[in-house]
């Protein structure tokens, strides 16, 4: 690269100077370069010119309605990839990212949903550079999506959820129980909701959802039962719907349930009690008992009926009895 540069600056200069000058001027590149890393310099510049599109990339997706935590994942991801590969954006070709993702899943041991997230993750960034004229094709257009072992995902049974509930020894946890139990809202959405956002008259609530879209959600008479219970007991005036059990009462964060539900589950041995597991259950028993596909995908704020089928495993004696029924 310096005998490059340095050839390229006296072919420029042959036709303006003398031999003698030619000499010095050979002799000043010389002592000018000497000891300088070219390949560091357009290392670094490598890297400022992908990670400047990496933030126009991520910009555009902010206007689009990506949370900060899909960002930061996005950001990660493609920084990751960046580092391995080690070359312009512009020159990454599909072997380049064929063999990052075997190398990645073999040194990390990773699962191959975790693969195909990483391979979704890149196909938007390129697709993107792409549409922007900064790559010809989008060299992830060849990969295609990774075959994943689909896996029947725990729910609880009604015993465990009437255990669950008998064993809360707080009204806050019986009420936070039950909410996620009627409503299947997320438990990033739950925390985020008021006092006054709940309409005890309709038993509903509005939540805001991921991309900050808003949905109804509806509880039933027992929710609604425990729920004020819970809130008239209350002697703080901090706005949020559930707080800590002790003062200053602060509002509770995503962590903060998941550990309460945790040890409640370690406590009554329970395997794999988090919030997440009420609204797969939610999921599950709606369509069991016959509600339409579309309006537990309107329930669970859903915006493909692919995610919707993920979470609702309809129970194989349903499928007998539908078979019976329709069919034999």
């Amino acid at each position: 690269m310096r005998d490059m540069i340095m050839n390229q600056v006296e072919l420029t200069m042959t036709a303006f100077l003398d031999e003698h000058q030619m000499e010095k001027l050979h002799y000043a590149l010389e002592e000018s370069l000497r000891g300088l890393d070219i390949k560091a310099i357009e290392g670094i510049n490598m890297m400022e010119d992908n990670i400047s599109l990496l933030q126009s990339f991520l910009a555009a997706k902010q206007i689009e309605g990506c949370s900060e935590k899909t960002l930061c994942y996005y950001r990660k991801t493609i920084e990751d990839m960046f580092c391995t590969v080690n070359k312009r954006v512009k020159y990454i070709f599909t072997e380049d990212l064929r063999q990052y993702l075997a190398n990645y899943q073999r040194e990390k041991g990773v699962s191959k949903v975790t693969i195909d997230n990483i391979r979704r993750i890149m196909s938007s960034f390129f697709s993107w550079l792409e549409d922007e004229d900064y790559v010809v094709k989008s060299p992830v257009r060849r990969i295609h999506k990774v075959k994943t072992d689909k896996i029947v995902k725990d729910t609880y049974t009604d015993e465990a959820l009437e255990t669950i509930r008998d064993s809360c020894k707080e009204l806050r946890d019986l009420a936070m129980i039950d909410l996620l139990a009627s409503t299947g809202m997320r438990v990033g959405e739950m925390v985020l909701l008021d006092r006054q956002d709940i309409d005890f008259h309709e038993r509903e609530c509005i939540v805001f959802g991921k991309g900050s879209k808003e949905r109804i959600v509806y509880f039933d008479a027992r929710t609604k039962i425990h729920l004020r219970n819970y809130l008239e007991q209350r002697r703080d005036d901090n706005p949020a719907l559930f707080v800590s059990l002790k003062a200053p009462y602060q509002r509770l964060h995503i962590g903060g349930i998941e550990v309460r539900l945790r040890e409640l589950g370690k406590r009554l041995q329970i395997e794999k009690v988090h919030p997440h597991k009420f609204r797969r259950t939610l999921a599950t028993t709606a369509i069991d008992k016959g509600m339409p596909i579309e309006q537990v995908q309107s329930l669970l704020g859903h915006q493909k009926i692919d995610t919707t089928l993920q979470y609702a495993m309809v129970k194989q004696q349903n499928v007998k009895l539908a078979h019976r029924k329709y069919i034999g």
